[in-house]
């Protein structure tokens, strides 16, 4: 099959859509010019907006919407899109039915990577001054109330003593973990539950998400691989979450490379402001390679070759629905929901690890056995 996009090295082919311009894009099975690839990319991602159409009185309040923006190519573009549909709203109506908080969460804790972190926060708010733009360091975590902490520190900081710093206690916290996968999986998991928490702070209705539906095919395989296949259906499908607040995925219809494409063709161009990770290369030391990088260095290849595949595995994960049960309890870490007669690991008890015995208070929650996993360093 043909990849998603590409550059047409003749400019003798007319676009097969306008009927016009020269085709200079080749747009999966389609010959294309550069507006009308736009106009595809565009159409994508506003058809999955349709819930903030303008309807109703004019009277009626604009909700919210928080966009976790990296300052990688697709949370960019994504923002680019939403940034010309709001001001679209206002050339026909004077008002919008949404406004976006633009919120980067920093998962460095040295000090000049915070500085680069406010200084690409302000480029970005130059760019696109319509909106409220905010930075929040992953440490901030630390304060979720309905994350079980305690249990967590006696796992993972047993010996330490006395007041540390936020930001050191979290660097000791993950350093702790002895597994590269376990440690990605625990930034992952403090991002989401600090994105919501600002989230439900801010009365934020939905998160828009900016990832493709590569990223979402590489996330659905990863969280497998790592046992929390129960929480699949919240982590990448639209929707009301366990954890309070819908989330919605705008660029799932897009491949990776249709979007990096798009964002090159964006006026002004958003390359200034794009941070572009490398290709993921398979690390000379294989412990030192998490599950991520793995399914990342998969799809890159899968995605290119075979974009079908890609989709496939997004729109089976689409058709997931989870069984309700009566024993279900969220999570101590991760927050999901899960079935305490099959899943549970009860804290109330003495657990044994792989590296030592612990006997924990008895006041402590459940984690989910992926938690559990990460968490005891099983």
């Amino acid at each position: 099959m043909d990849t998603p996009v590409a550059l047409i090295s003749t400019t003798h082919t007319i676009c097969e859509r306008c009927k016009q311009n020269p085709a200079n894009h080749k747009l999966r099975t389609e010959e294309v010019c550069a507006q009308c690839f736009s106009v595809y990319v565009t159409t994508k991602a506003i058809k999955r907006m349709e819930t903030y159409r303008q309807r109703g009185p004019k009277t009626q309040t604009s909700k919210k919407l928080l966009l976790p923006l990296s300052f990688g190519p697709c949370s960019t573009s994504l923002l680019y899109i939403l940034d010309d549909h709001l001001q679209g709203q206002y050339d026909r109506m004077n008002r919008a039915t949404y406004e976006l908080i633009v919120v980067h969460i920093n998962l460095f804790t040295t000090l000049k990577d915070k500085e680069n972190s406010i200084k690409r926060l302000h480029e970005f708010q130059s760019r696109f001054p319509r909106h409220s733009f905010r930075i929040i360091n992953l440490e901030e975590s630390l304060q979720v109330e309905d994350i079980d902490w305690g249990s967590i520190d006696t796992f993972l900081l047993p010996k330490t003593t006395g007041q540390i710093s936020p930001d050191d206690k979290l660097s000791q916290m993950i350093g702790s973990i002895v597994s590269p996968t376990s440690r990605a999986e625990m930034v992952s998991i403090l991002f989401v539950r600090l994105l919501v928490s600002f989230g439900r702070k801010n009365n934020c209705d939905t998160v828009l998400f900016g990832d493709s539906i590569t990223k979402l095919a590489e996330k659905a395989l990863t969280v497998i691989a790592r046992g929390n296949g129960c929480s699949l259906q919240w982590q990448v499908s639209d929707g009301l979450s366990p954890l309070g607040i819908s989330c919605k995925y705008p660029l799932r219809d897009l491949h990776k490379k249709e979007i990096i494409a798009f964002s090159l063709l964006a006026t002004p161009p958003l390359d200034d402001l794009i941070s572009r990770d490398e290709i993921t290369l398979m690390s000379a030391c294989e412990k030192s390679s998490t599950i991520n990088d793995l399914m990342s260095q998969y799809f890159e290849s899968v995605g290119s070759n075979y974009p079908s595949i890609v989709a496939n595995v997004v729109r089976t994960c689409g058709k997931l629905r989870a069984v309700s049960s009566q024993n279900s309890t969220p999570c101590g870490l991760c927050g999901l929901p899960f079935d305490d007669k099959l899943g549970t690991f009860s804290c109330d008890s003495e657990i044994s690890s792989s590296h030592q015995t612990i006997q924990l208070p008895k006041h402590v929650s459940t984690f989910c056995r992926g938690c559990f996993n990460l968490v005891s360093n099983i």
